[in-house]
C-alpha cells in the first residue's frame, strides 16, 4: 500500500491494493447496496437474495442490518467462510497501490458524481465528541452500535466499503482533475447497479504524475495557514464523514484492539492493513452531491413548553405565519436568519431565530428538542423525510412538525469545526437507492 515515496506523500491517506472481481464475473449480482439501507423491508434482502442466486455476490460477504440480534454467530461465521472461500478460489484481481476514480449515476441523478476510492489512515482519525483530527466524524457516534459491528469485522479477512467521506474543495483541484481526463485512463470496471441503483463506471488512478497531482491539492487544503484563514481555526479537518460514519468508527476501534493486543514490532504496526480504512472520498462541491434536510416530528408535544425551552438556547426568536407548506419552506430557505418551519393541526408558521448557540438550525433545534424530551418523556420524536409526508403526520392534534432547511454546503465544515459533530439526523446524502454499492474489497488481515 503506497502511503509515499521520495517526493509523494498523501496526508490522512494511502493508496491501497484493491481486489476487484475478474471480467468474467457478474457485477450486478456482485454490488448490493449498503447494508444500514431497508432496515425495516427483509422483503428488499429477501429480492436480492433470490436475484443473485448462486453467483458469487458482496451479499455474502455483509451483515444486512435488517438482521442484526438474528442469528448472529452463524451468519458471520458464513461472511468469513465465504471470503475465505472467495480469495482461495481465485475470483479476484488485484490492483496494487492504486486509486479508483468512481462516477455513479442514478435515476434521481443522471449526471452522477464523482468519487475517489482510497484508504484513510485510521491514526488519523478519532471520532470523540470535541475531536480536532485530520478526519472526524460529522454526527454525534453511538457508541452502543460499535460492538455488533466489531463482531462483523473483527475476524474478517476482507473489508468492503460503504463509507463516503468528504473534503471542501471548492477549486475542483483534487477529483475534478482526473475526471477531466477520464478518456486518458484505464477503465477498471463498469456495470449497471441492481434494484434502482443506477450504474458506476471505475479507472484506475496509479501514475506518479496523478499521485502527485492528488497530493499537491491535498496538502494545500491542509495547510494550516491556508486553514486559518479560511476557518479561523487552528486544528486543519480535511476528511469529514458523509456517510457510514459507524462503520469507520467500527473499523478504528478494532484497530486500537489490534495495537493493544498484538506483540509486533512498531514497524511491522505502521503497515498493518487494519490501520488503514477503504472508504470513498468525494467533493462536497460536486454538483451531484444533494444534502436532503431531515424533519421532525413531535408527539404528545405542548407547544407552549417547547418554546419556552427554545429560549435558552437563543436570545429570542419571532414568528411569522404562512398560508402553506411551500410558503413556510420557501421562507425557511430562503432567510438570511437561522430559521425553521413548524407546524400542527392550528396551523402553519416559520420560527425566525435570534443569536443562537449553534451554527446551524439544526443544531439550535435540537439542543431545544434533547432538553424539552429530557424533561417530557411523554412526548416522543421521530425524523422524517419529505415534507408532504412529514406534514400528513401533524393532522392529529397534539402532534408537532418542525420542518428544517437543508444543510448549505458552505456551512457544511465550519458548522463541524465550530460546533464539532453536527446533531443527529442533520443531513442525508440522498435517497436510499443512491447509497454507496459494495464492490471494492480491501485485505485486513496480514
Amino acid at each position: 500500500m503506497k502511503e509515499q515515496n521520495d517526493l509523494i506523500t498523501f496526508p490522512g491517506l494511502a493508496a491501497p491494493n484493491i481486489l476487484i472481481p475478474k471480467k468474467q464475473y457478474n457485477l450486478k449480482k456482485w454490488a448490493v447496496v449498503a447494508c444500514d439501507q431497508y432496515t425495516s423491508e427483509p422483503g428488499y434482502w429477501e429480492k436480492t437474495a433470490e436475484y443473485v442466486g448462486e453467483d458469487p455476490s458482496t451479499l455474502n460477504l455483509i451483515f444486512p442490518e435488517v438482521y442484526l440480534g438474528k442469528d448472529t454467530n452463524a451468519r458471520i461465521d458464513s461472511i468469513n467462510k465465504k471470503m475465505a472461500e472467495y480469495l482461495g478460489s481465485g475470483i479476484f484481481d488485484t490492483f496494487e497501490e492504486s486509486f479508483f476514480l468512481v462516477h455513479r449515476t442514478t435515476p434521481a441523478n443522471p449526471e452522477g458524481r464523482w468519487g475517489l476510492i482510497a484508504a484513510l489512515d485510521l491514526e488519523q482519525y478519532d471520532y470523540a465528541k470535541g475531536s480536532i483530527s485530520l478526519i472526524r466524524a460529522t454526527e454525534g457516534t453511538i457508541l452502543d452500535r460499535i460492538p455488533p459491528r466489531k463482531q462483523i469485522r473483527r475476524d474478517a479477512p476482507l473489508e468492503l466499503p460503504h463509507i463516503l467521506v468528504l473534503i471542501d474543495d471548492k477549486d475542483l483541484r483534487v477529483i475534478e482533475p482526473l475526471s477531466a481526463r477520464r478518456n486518458e485512463l484505464e477503465i477498471v470496471y463498469t456495470t449497471e447497479l441492481m434494484n434502482n441503483g443506477g450504474s458506476i463506471t471505475a479507472y484506475r488512478i496509479h501514475s506518479d504524475e496523478d499521485f502527485k497531482q492528488i497530493a499537491d491539492a491535498l496538502h494545500r487544503l491542509a495547510d494550516p495557514e491556508a486553514f486559518f484563514e479560511k476557518y479561523g481555526s487552528n486544528d486543519v479537518l480535511l476528511y469529514a464523514m458523509g456517510d457510514g460514519n459507524h462503520s469507520l468508527a467500527t473499523a478504528k476501534s478494532c484497530w486500537e484492539d489490534i495495537k493493544k493486543q498484538a506483540q509486533f514490532p512498531e514497524s511491522t504496526l505502521e503497515k498493518h492493513p487494519a490501520r488503514y480504512a477503504l472508504v470513498e472520498i468525494e467533493n462536497i462541491f460536486d454538483p451531484g452531491i444533494v444534502f436532503e434536510p431531515i424533519h421532525r416530528v413531535l408527539f404528545n408535544c405542548e407547544k407552549s413548553k417547547l418554546f419556552d425551552i427554545l429560549s435558552n438556547h437563543c436570545s429570542g426568536y419571532h414568528v411569522k405565519e404562512a398560508a402553506s407548506i411551500e410558503e413556510m419552506m420557501n421562507l425557511v430557505e430562503s432567510s438570511l436568519e437561522q430559521a425553521f418551519g413548524y407546524a400542527d393541526s392550528n396551523g402553519i408558521e416559520v420560527i425566525f431565530i435570534k443569536n443562537p448557540e449553534s451554527e446551524i438550525a439544526a443544531g439550535t433545534l435540537q439542543a431545544a428538542l434533547d432538553e424539552y424530551l429530557l424533561l417530557n418523556p411523554i412526548s416522543t420524536i421521530d425524523y422524517t423525510h419529505g415534507t408532504e409526508a412529514t406534514f400528513e403526520l401533524v393532522k392529529k392534534s397534539g402532534n408537532i412538525a418542525l420542518f428544517l432547511p437543508a444543510i448549505s454546503k458552505s456551512d457544511f465544515f465550519p458548522a463541524i469545526i465550530h460546533d464539532g459533530a453536527l446533531p443527529r439526523k442533520t443531513f442525508s446524502m440522498g435517497e436510499t437507492d443512491e447509497k454507496r454499492y459494495y464492490i471494492e474489497a480491501r485485505r485486513i488481515i496480514p
